[in-house]
């Protein structure tokens, strides 16, 4: 039963961030390259203040309960859960290490204004979102495998039963 709930929670988490991830992929970044820039960095100076409590517990979440779920499984379900775990915190290093000093520049830009090579810094932050938005997704794809593996085990005997009859 615990496991249960640790894999229920693993993929409440990881399904929040992928889909959050995920969300901004496909409909904020292209809604920032189609607005005039100053719109563009104020919106996105200020959505950053609003992210950064969210997205840091998704992301915690996400790892924390896909790694004691590979601690509480063995073979397979092991490595699953492992490697959605450790991609769940690719996610977050991505983050922290390009998105967020992307975003420091940004709230300054939105204060006074962007430098001449603004365009390829953006262009920087999109590819981290990309990257973090894919490692989120596989992380939540790898546990939805592992649950529906489950399940497949589960029903297998009841069929064989039926067909035996």
């Amino acid at each position: 039963m615990r496991i249960r709930l640790v894999h229920g929670f693993a993929l409440l988490s990881t399904g929040l961030l992928a889909g959050a991830f995920g969300y901004g992929a496909a409909n904020l970044v292209p809604t920032f390259n189609a607005v005039p820039l100053e719109m563009r960095l104020s919106f996105h100076a200020e959505l950053m203040k609003m992210n950064g409590i969210t997205m840091q517990a998704a992301m915690g979440a996400s790892i924390l309960s896909s790694l004691t779920l590979a601690a509480l499984t063995a073979g397979r379900a092991r490595l699953l859960a492992g490697v959605a775990g450790l991609l769940a915190l690719v996610s977050f290093l991505i983050t922290r290490f390009g998105n967020v000093p992307i975003n420091g520049r940004i709230k300054q830009w939105a204060l006074t204004s962007a430098p001449a090579d603004h365009a390829e810094i953006l262009r920087r932050w999109e590819l981290f979102n990309n990257m973090r938005t894919f490692t989120a997704f596989a992380a939540f794809v790898l546990l939805i495998a592992l649950a529906v593996g489950r399940l497949r085990v589960a029903v297998r005997p009841v069929h064989d039963r039926a067909d035996r009859s």
